[in-house]
């Protein structure tokens, strides 16, 4: 498991970032066709990528901790406007060199997106993994009501997307360092489950994919995709066969080898 303090294996850290506070790491390879930009979900950190950016061989990859987040903690306030206007600093950064591809794993797609929407330009193509659009289409939980307790929420988050199991596992650092994570994960929930629309994705104009595994909830994202066909037909969509939520840990091999195959459509279909 990675640390705040030191990125894991196959990324390492960049010392001079577009945006002061915050943490940024990097694997940068020779010739690279275009550079990943990962924006992690809830509860997570950029280290997470590690095994991803170990697989990209043709591509530049970038991740970082999101405000409030791990070695970004102190990075003040969050919101869904301010993680998009942090991705667009670092894309505009990572445009200068090459094309940039934006991946965004669970809420880290909604940022993603709005990023897209905001300024197409900076962006060639956008892969999102199971990200949670509930104002496309709804999905009916038996999760309890958020309350305004962030260690709580960061607890109860983790054992219900990972496992009570898990959650036991971890050391009393590991544990204390998601709990402190509890406040920018409760603002991720409180934006989503808010009712509100926060853009209007028939707007997007960014070649983009959703992408979703086959784990229980598969029929959802099925339905989710073909409300977001509805919404904007250019979108595509792609079932990871034998994928969780957490993909770019479990199957890393299986993302690289999509994201691989996206960006060659891509640039074909130009």
């Amino acid at each position: 498991m990675s640390t705040a303090s030191t990125p894991p294996l196959g990324l390492h850290s960049v010392a001079s970032t577009p945006v002061p506070g915050l943490a940024m790491a990097e694997r940068r390879v020779e010739r690279p066709e275009a550079t990943i930009v990962c924006v992690h979900g809830g509860l997570d950190r950029g280290g997470s990528f590690a095994r991803l950016a170990r697989r990209m061989e043709s591509f530049d990859l970038v991740a970082y901790d999101r405000r409030g987040y791990q070695s970004s903690r102190l990075l003040q306030p969050m919101s869904l406007e301010l993680h998009v206007a942090d991705l667009l600093a670092v894309a505009r950064r990572e445009a200068q060199s090459s094309p940039v591809i934006l991946l965004g794993h669970s809420y880290g797609g909604v940022i993603a997106l709005g990023a897209a929407l905001a300024e197409p330009s900076l962006t060639s193509a956008v892969i999102v993994y199971e990200t949670p659009l509930p104002w496309i289409l709804h999905r009916v939980s038996s999760r309890p009501r958020l309350t305004d307790d962030p260690r709580a929420e960061a607890e109860r988050f983790f054992r219900r997307i990972v496992s009570n199991g898990a959650w036991e596992r971890l050391s009393d650092t590991e544990r204390e360092s998601r709990l402190a994570d509890g406040p920018a994960l409760l603002g991720d929930l409180t934006s989503l489950h808010s009712g509100q629309q926060p853009y209007d994705l028939a707007q997007l104009k960014v070649p983009t994919l959703y992408v979703y595994g086959d784990g229980v909830i598969r029929d959802y994202y099925r339905q989710l995709c073909v409300e977001l066909k509805k919404v904007n037909p250019a979108i595509g969509c792609r079932e990871l066969d034998d994928a969780a939520h957490g993909a770019h840990l479990s199957r890393p091999d299986q993302l690289a080898a999509m994201i691989a195959e996206e960006w060659e459509r891509v640039c074909t279909s130009v």
